[in-house]
């Protein structure tokens, strides 16, 4: 196994050693009339032997920022997919399958049929394209086709894109793929339908035959609270005690009052539409209005978002902080420090924070789609069975209800423990999850 990526300006290279290819230095790649030129660097995955290759273009990755709004986007992309598969070449290695995912990369199986048919050693190669979130399709002008260097292969590109103007490079990817998967056995169901499929639920449709839904796996080495080096207490569903005392830290990180049997309403999460943010507004005011919680966000993103939490923080300035922003030391300390985790999301393909509440104890509150209907179970009282509160309808109305049914048993202590220590004791572990994908690999190999 050997990835692929760009040597983004952003990465910091001052704690890993990095070599150089001496056959994959100063490589000349012609694509579309441009002939760019690429150095392959190496280096290994933290505590284990798999290799990374950088590809390092600084005219297309020494930016500010991973992804951009420049002109050449498009050309970025198809360079390293390109790029990666010239490193095979010199290197003579033959994947039996290649991985790739969102649109960024989903123009190699396209490549590879029109650029490197020929070569033997890709003569048993296959492709498996992830999609993570269908909503980012790489879509751009239908001249993009000329820049990337496959006007010459129109002919595999979706004829609606073309006579709209455009390409689309997830459409594309997702029609010659050999097999393809998404991060949740619901949302492999989901962007079939209308209402999800953002406009390729009739092609996924056509595949469904080709489409699995693997859910994500959890990095337990890094989240887990019983040896978390970013939080103040360790603990374990055996011994809660930890948990208690980093509420206490956390409040007093964030300048609110500690109150005895007053919950905390924990949300670390991107602002935006998909996140569910537009339920919020219509709930959060009046439930801090008729109940006593704290509430604590971290996040950024559209301006309408931020500006209502910083609004809400104003007019609760005892009751809620909001931090703009992401700190992933408090990141911890929040999935540490809450009582309650909210994630009312529009549409979610998997998610990990539900995944990273559940093992930290924070009791999650999340809306009945993608990952986190495949991770989250709604709890029952009688039989105290169920690791969460979901709702299914994307409206206030449902919010409310799960939100008010967390508050009304958290002030029960027995069953709130045994609710806690129900999903602390699920394992979400990539131990579990890495087996489906390399099922999947010896199933593509063997065709």
């Amino acid at each position: 196994m050997r990835l692929f990526l760009p040597a983004y300006g952003t990465i910091d290279w001052s704690d890993r050693e990095v070599g150089e290819v001496e056959f994959l230095r100063d490589v000349p790649l012609r694509i579309g009339d441009r002939t760019l030129r690429f150095t392959g660097r190496y280096s290994y995955l933290p505590g284990i032997s798999v290799q990374v290759y950088f590809i390092d273009c600084p005219e297309l990755y020494q930016r500010p920022s991973i992804y951009t709004d420049d002109a050449d986007e498009a050309l970025r992309f198809a360079f390293l997919t390109r790029a990666a598969m010239e490193c095979c070449q010199r290197m003579g290695w033959a994947p039996h399958v290649f991985h790739c995912n969102d649109w960024h990369t989903a123009m190699l199986p396209v490549q590879l049929r029109s650029f490197y048919r020929w070569d033997s050693l890709f003569g048993g190669s296959r492709t498996l394209l992830t999609i993570h979130n269908i909503g980012y399709q790489g879509i751009f002008d239908a001249e993009t086709l000329s820049e990337i260097g496959l006007s010459e292969s129109a002919v595999m590109f979706p004829r609606d894109d073309l006579e709209a103007g455009r390409v689309n490079f997830l459409h594309t990817g997702l029609l010659h793929a050999d097999l393809i998967t998404t991060v949740s056995p619901t949302h492999a169901r989901e962007i079939q339908t209308q209402e999800y499929g953002m406009g390729l639920d009739g092609l996924l449709r056509h595949r469904a035959d080709r489409l699995v839904g693997i859910l994500n796996g959890v990095d337990y080495d890094e989240w887990d609270p019983s040896h978390d080096q970013l939080i103040s207490f360790r603990y374990t569903k055996d011994d809660l005690t930890g948990k208690a005392r980093n509420k206490r830290v956390l409040l007093k990180k964030v300048s609110l009052p500690f109150v005895a049997r007053t919950p905390v309403v924990g949300m670390i999460s991107r602002l935006v539409q998909q996140k569910g943010i537009d339920l919020l507004p219509k709930v959060l005011p009046e439930l801090l209005e008729q109940r006593e919680f704290h509430l604590i966000v971290l996040g950024s993103g559209e301006n309408r978002y931020e500006s209502f939490f910083e609004s809400l923080q104003e007019r609760f300035p005892k009751r809620v902080f909001f931090y703009r922003g992401y700190n992933n030391e408090l990141a911890h300390l929040i999935e540490a420090g809450s009582d309650i985790f909210l994630m009312p999301s529009l549409y979610e393909p998997c998610g990990l924070n539900q995944m990273y509440s559940l093992r930290y104890g924070a009791v999650p509150v999340v809306r009945k789609t993608g990952g986190l209907a495949d991770s989250v179970d709604q709890f029952n009282t009688e039989g105290r069975t169920g690791t969460g509160f979901v709702f299914e309808h994307f409206e206030p109305g449902g919010l409310r209800w799960s939100l008010k049914q967390a508050l009304d048993i958290y002030p029960h202590r027995g069953i709130w423990r045994q609710l806690v220590r129900n999903g602390m004791g699920r394992d979400f572990s990539w131990e579990r999850q890495a087996g489906r994908y390399v099922e999947l690999y010896r199933r593509l190999g063997q065709t």
